[in-house]
């Protein structure tokens, strides 16, 4: 709190020395007739200014305990100024009279000079509980400031949770299709399929609790998921990347690519003829584009455009940043942001 700063005898010396420099320019001492050294008027106020601080400082933790809660805050502050306020003016009664029989040598009186000390001493004891109110309720503010920024946090990463929580079940139904007919009709594919599978599911698990995770990394796991869509829609869909070396060391939320390849698949027609052409290019600006031609399917069923939606949230959720769709009559284009980390080891990405 103010009064316990580490700083007050500094600000009280300040505080003392700037308001004797103001009385003796005003010439305060010789209006009032006052016999009194500079060096004994400037003690005087220093001691008043140091005894009035020091008083609230020690009763400060009384009236805490007594008025303790939020809800007493207006009372604490009010007993504890009124404390400060009586106390500071008995202070500096015996201050004023000791200077008077020891210093000045001269009869205690309730003339100008006490009653322009006591104004003093109501002033500097307003000032002090005044700073001091506007720092309890800065303090309780960036309190109340922090507490709402960690709820924001701990609501942003149930709502991660919820969305990562739609990526695996539809890639896992689809492959285990595919994996019961081959292992009918041929052991060897099919386990060449279960290590593809298992490298592909094992980067899903490793990674969907990560908040974003390298390029290289993303592109590097395609290769088997392809395998397995190979195995899917045999000769029926190509990739091709393009990755300039600029851009493999960002960022992008794990498992977007793979998530925008099997949209592209679930949309459109995939044949040997015709097969479904999915180009991933990031070589100019700071975002990868996923495209694909449209071959789009007859009798589709209503999008919900729920794999779009689930990287847009993660992208907003995490990076503030959105992901971009654009099409025309001959294909479809998802761009991604490409996020730049400087140091991305041991963080919580």
């Amino acid at each position: 709190m103010f009064f316990q700063n580490k700083y007050r005898y500094w600000f009280i010396l300040a505080l003392a020395t700037y308001t004797y420099i103001n009385t003796a320019v005003c010439r305060v001492y010789d209006y009032f007739q006052m016999p009194i050294i500079w060096y004994q008027a400037f003690l005087s106020i220093l001691l008043i200014t140091l005894f009035t601080w020091e008083w609230s400082r020690i009763n400060q933790p009384f009236f805490e305990k007594w008025f303790e809660g939020e809800k007493n805050t207006i009372k604490r502050l009010g007993f504890f100024f009124t404390a400060g306020l009586l106390g500071s003016i008995i202070i500096t009664c015996m201050i004023v009279v000791a200077f008077e029989h020891l210093a000045l040598h001269i009869p205690m009186s309730l003339d100008n000079p006490l009653k322009l000390t006591l104004t003093y001493t109501s002033l500097i004891n307003l000032l002090f509980h005044l700073v001091n109110a506007v720092v309890y309720f800065m303090k309780k503010y960036k309190n109340k400031q922090l507490e709402a920024e960690e709820l924001l946090r701990m609501n942003t990463q149930a709502q991660l949770q919820s969305i990562r929580s739609q990526i695996n079940p539809h890639f896992l139904f689809n492959n285990l299709n595919v994996l019961s007919s081959l292992v009918l009709k041929d052991k060897d594919e099919a386990n060449s399929f279960i290590e593809a599978f298992s490298k592909v599911y094992h980067y899903i698990l490793r990674n969907q609790d990560k908040e974003l995770i390298e390029l290289q990394k993303e592109i590097d796991f395609l290769e088997p998921y392809m395998y397995l869509l190979q195995q899917r829609f045999p000769n029926s869909v190509e990739l091709k990347t393009e990755i300039n070396e600029r851009w493999k060391n960002t960022y992008v939320v794990p498992v977007a690519l793979q998530m925008l390849v099997e949209n592209a698949i679930k949309h459109n027609v995939l044949s040997v003829k015709n097969p479904l052409e999915i180009k991933i290019k990031a070589n100019g600006t700071n975002t990868i584009e996923v495209t694909n031609n449209l071959q789009p399917k007859i009798n589709k069923e209503p999008s919900s455009s729920i794999g779009l939606t689930n990287i847009n949230q993660r992208y907003e959720l995490i990076t503030g940043k959105q992901i971009t769709v654009s099409h025309s009559a001959k294909e479809f284009k998802v761009s991604l942001p490409l996020i730049e980390i400087n140091s991305y080891e041991g963080s919580n990405y």
